[in-house]
């Protein structure tokens, strides 16, 4: 059994459903990758655990935010959080109200370092829709 023989691969349907849920999530058109990392991002991350039902992207994206937060991976978050505005998933008051949220559970630097982040995606966000 080689590495990547535990996912889909390409051509799939996993793999279809898996980046097609990274279009969905992203908010831009997605196309297959190469190598293991990419596989089992689309094939499980995004076919499998993104597509579950019970929570929604915005539930899922939200959870997402904090734990990004907490651990202090400030620069992902903001894709998150382009991505959730971009969707229409929060709003810029929204994500300026996760950032001072978070400054009370993650420390305030983390909190503050989120609210700058969101600042210059809420600034980029209301600039492309001008």
């Amino acid at each position: 059994m080689t590495s990547g023989s535990a996912i889909g691969g390409e051509g799939t349907e996993q793999r279809k459903r898996g980046v097609e849920m990274m279009s969905k999530v992203y908010g831009w058109e997605m196309s297959d990758g190469p190598g293991l990392h990419f596989a089992h991002t689309a094939d499980q991350l995004f076919a499998e655990v993104w597509s579950r039902a019970g929570l929604s992207i915005r539930d899922r994206r939200l959870l997402l935010l904090g734990a990004l937060a907490a651990g202090g991976l400030v620069d992902v978050a903001e894709i998150q959080a382009r991505a959730a505005l971009g969707n229409g998933e929060l709003t810029p008051e929204q994500l300026e109200e996760i950032a001072l949220f978070l400054c009370y559970y993650v420390g305030w630097p983390t909190g503050t370092k989120m609210n700058m982040v969101f600042g210059e995606v809420i600034k980029k966000h209301r600039n492309a829709q001008k």
